[in-house]
């Protein structure tokens, strides 16, 4: 099973900061995994520019996909996760990370989700995508709605997490699960200096190939982690 992670910075092609569809799939088919977490994905919504992006990328690669909000931007226009999966979505849901009460960090603070999902690939396997806050206090609710909900066995999170792997808040994931790499830049694509998109999986699963690409398309490197069941 091959699992990718991808902020797509809502289909900005990068290099020439525009909209673009191709390069995105593109990416995606060349790297082959069966399932994909993407971060920063635009929905249907009044705004310029606000269209399905999930849905237009599944009908570039043929992979069937999943849509989750976090946040409207102006109000009317969604923005948030998705999955992609080459086999059968058998379930997914949004679940809404509580915002911090009171707010503590200094950065903006913008409301987060994470998609819960259940795909099947000779056995079924859980997912979880997500994109956790700028500020410390929103990743600790972030960390634990994951760890209230995510299983021991078959389970796969992904995201960007916008921290580093030293981070406090993070200690409680690396202490449940495994990561795939922590030591591969992933932010800014085009000079990374930082580790801040992560693929952790429970330790019923075998690492046995992992990589970051190095093609621009994102200001996000893509990063992919191959697994097989112990």
């Amino acid at each position: 099973m091959k699992i990718m992670t991808f902020n797509l910075q809502h289909c900005n092609f990068y290099p020439e900061s525009r909209i673009d569809f191709t390069p995105f799939a593109q990416e995606i088919l060349s790297c082959g995994a069966d399932i994909i977490g993407l971060n920063e994905v635009r929905g249907k919504g009044i705004l310029k520019g606000y269209t399905e992006q999930a849905k237009k990328l599944a009908e570039l690669t043929g992979y069937h996909y999943y849509f989750g909000k976090a946040i409207n931007v102006g109000g009317f226009s969604p923005y948030g996760n998705a999955v992609l999966s080459k086999s059968p979505i058998l379930s997914a849901e949004n679940i809404k990370i509580l915002d911090p009460v009171p707010k503590t960090g200094h950065e903006m603070y913008e409301s987060r989700s994470i998609i819960k999902a259940q795909t099947e690939k000779d056995k079924e396997y859980t997912v979880f995508v997500t994109h956790m806050g700028l500020n410390k206090d929103e990743r600790e609710n972030a960390v634990k709605t994951l760890l209230g909900m995510a299983p021991d066995k078959k389970c796969v999170i992904m995201g960007d997490f916008n921290c580093l792997p030293d981070a406090e808040e993070l200690k409680p994931l690396f202490d449940k699960f495994l990561c795939s790499d922590t030591e591969k830049y992933t932010f800014p694509s085009d000079n990374p200096d930082r580790k801040i998109d992560y693929i952790f999986y429970s330790h019923d699963l075998k690492l046995t190939d992992k990589g970051v690409s190095e093609k621009i398309v994102s200001d996000h490197l893509s990063l992919w982690a191959e697994f097989k069941e112990k």
